[in-house]
């Protein structure tokens, strides 16, 4: 079984992020998506809230599972076994700073393989930024979040 792990903060899991999944389905049997999380920091949604989010995004997907880290994602797939990383792209400026963050973690663990799945164009512009500014401002995340999650109802947590 070829599994993969998806790792990110996910603050909060976009439609974007739910693009680059599907995608990464059609590669692999089995996807974690791994939320990592810092101790230290606050986030707009905390750890366990992000993943109620994620788990509500991918109700009734074979292969997805969802998991919280800290620390290096590369232990993590260590860890679990796992020898392929995911990350998503939008842009050009993504490509640039996570083929960095790649060399950085082969060098660390080269076993681990770095797999780009880029969005689709539809979703490119997406961030979890621009949904937090959305939120935070009180406009409507219709289009920006996966189709079966209504945001608002996290907000009250």
């Amino acid at each position: 079984m070829k599994q993969a792990i998806f790792p990110g903060s996910f603050d909060p899991f976009t439609a974007g992020h739910m693009d680059v999944l599907r995608s990464a389905l059609k590669l692999f049997d089995n996807v974690t998506v791994a939320v990592g999380y810092n101790s230290s920091k606050k986030g707009f949604f905390d750890a366990d809230t992000r993943i109620e989010i994620i788990k509500k995004a991918t109700e009734g997907m074979k292969g997805v599972s969802v998991c919280k880290y800290e620390g290096l994602t590369v232990d993590l797939c260590k860890r679990m076994g796992i020898s392929y990383m995911i990350r998503g792209l939008r842009t050009t400026t993504d490509f640039e700073m996570e083929s960095v963050v790649a060399q950085a973690n082969q060098k660390l663990a080269p076993d681990i393989l770095t797999v780009f799945i880029p969005a689709s164009g539809e979703y490119s512009f997406i961030s979890s930024t621009v949904v937090r500014d959305v939120l935070i401002h009180g406009g409507n995340t219709k289009g920006f979040m996966p189709d079966n999650v209504n945001v608002a109802e996290f907000l009250k947590k």
